[in-house]
């Protein structure tokens, strides 16, 4: 029995850990004194942390320093604190009604906006008999995103009810940029602009949160972590960084008269995952013969193809199928590109190892990853399918299994 099931992403600790450390060590950079007394990193680990796998990339970035873990909902939040006892968990989404029992349970701090999520929090806490303050809440400002929030108008009405429930306590403040990576987007000082005026408001109101944070993986790899840090801090509060596609090796795109300088911090990352599968079959096929569905490919000349055991069902993107030898994706096969030919179908793919004379069956295959000295990246399966790689990661199917790694 092999070591490891044939198609597998390996998760590296090694590199996750590396990528936090890096990410804490430019917040340090950005916020100096004692750690953790300014800001610090809130490391997200939703969507099964970003593909990459819940179960060995919590606990890590824990035993790493981590402090506090994002979520994006109640049940994520439960399966983390079975996996990270101690940590503070942040539940971003929001709440629904019949989630607060679950919530308060597993000693979850709650993203709120609405009123009608303070009544479910507050109803809960009563029939748990909760004392003054207990439950911690995170209150949400949407700042021009318009997805989730209270809006600068209506907050004056939200913060007047949170007043009159008395088991709930604000403990932090927040917003999300919808353009971080334009780093000359005018969006972004607009959204600040009305982050300041919302908190001018909420002090004014009385509340004095622990916590007021706004950024991500593009502030601090962009420097802009020392504004974000700079405004808890004026407040009295401390900075709260949400790095997530980051803490995994990747970034977003820049854009902007600090791009360069960003794309230098962001080379420094290391991919965590490595996805791979082998060889099942090779066969010889003469000029004029179609390969996959439909026929879109037709050999041009007399060709020897490979079969691997992935396909859409394991979430290879279909669109990084190929028309011709150099109009796909390719995968690593002995260190040498191999291009996808044909339809990625849900269960297999096939790719031209012609020029790969020696490859044969149970030979591995690296479809993210390493291989003698080659890499195949998920920017790379963007750049092909025409997305990002945070779909990339993401969409890689459970069917596959995390396997740890150092």
């Amino acid at each position: 029995m092999p070591p490891f099931p044939i198609t597998r992403a390996e998760i590296s600790r090694s590199r996750l850990i590396g990528n936090f450390e890096y990410l804490r060590s430019l917040l340090a950079h950005a916020a100096p004194g004692e750690p953790g007394q300014r800001c610090q990193l809130l490391a997200v680990v939703k969507a099964n942390a970003y593909g990459n796998g819940l179960s060995p990339c919590a606990p890590w970035l824990v035993q790493a320093g981590a402090k506090w873990l994002g979520v994006t909902s109640v049940e994520e939040g439960v399966a983390v604190r079975r996996l990270c006892p101690k940590a503070r968990i942040l539940v971003m989404r929001g709440l629904l009604c019949d989630e607060a029992e679950a919530l308060m349970e597993a000693q979850l701090t709650p993203t709120v906006w609405d009123s009608a999520q303070l009544d479910w929090l507050a109803e809960a806490a009563q029939r748990r008999a909760l004392a003054f303050g207990s439950v911690p809440v995170h209150l949400e400002i949407d700042t021009g995103m318009s997805r989730q929030g209270v809006g600068v108008a209506d907050l004056a009405k939200f913060l007047n009810t949170l007043l009159n429930l008395p088991t709930l306590r604000l403990a932090g403040v927040y917003t999300h940029f919808a353009s971080a990576e334009m780093l000359d987007a005018e969006q972004n000082r607009q959204q600040r602009s009305a982050f300041r005026r919302a908190l001018e408001q909420i002090f004014a109101a009385g509340f004095h949160p622990q916590w007021i944070h706004a950024g991500s993986s593009a502030t601090i790899l962009a420097q802009q972590r020392e504004s974000e840090c700079g405004l808890a801090q004026t407040w009295g509060a401390k900075g709260l960084i949400r790095p997530g596609i980051a803490l995994y090796g990747y970034a977003p795109a820049f854009s902007g008269k600090r791009a360069k300088a960003a794309e230098q911090a962001r080379a420094r990352l290391q991919p965590v995952l490595a996805w791979k599968t082998a060889i099942v079959s090779t066969r010889a096929v003469a000029a004029g013969t179609a390969v996959g569905y439909d026929a879109t490919f037709v050999a041009p000349a007399a060709m020897r193809l490979a079969l691997l055991p992935v396909g859409y069902a394991d979430g290879l993107n279909r669109k990084l199928s190929g028309t011709t030898s150099s109009s796909g994706g390719h995968v690593l096969i002995h260190g040498e590109p191999a291009p996808i030919v044909g339809r990625v179908s849900m269960d297999l793919t096939v790719v031209d190892v012609s020029h790969i004379p020696n490859a044969a069956a149970g030979d591995e295959v690296v479809i993210l990853g390493e291989q003698n000295g080659l890499r195949v990246t998920a920017d790379d399966h963007a750049r092909w399918a025409e997305t990002i790689p945070y779909e990339i990661l993401c969409a890689i199917s459970t069917r596959v299994p995390r396997v740890a790694c150092e």
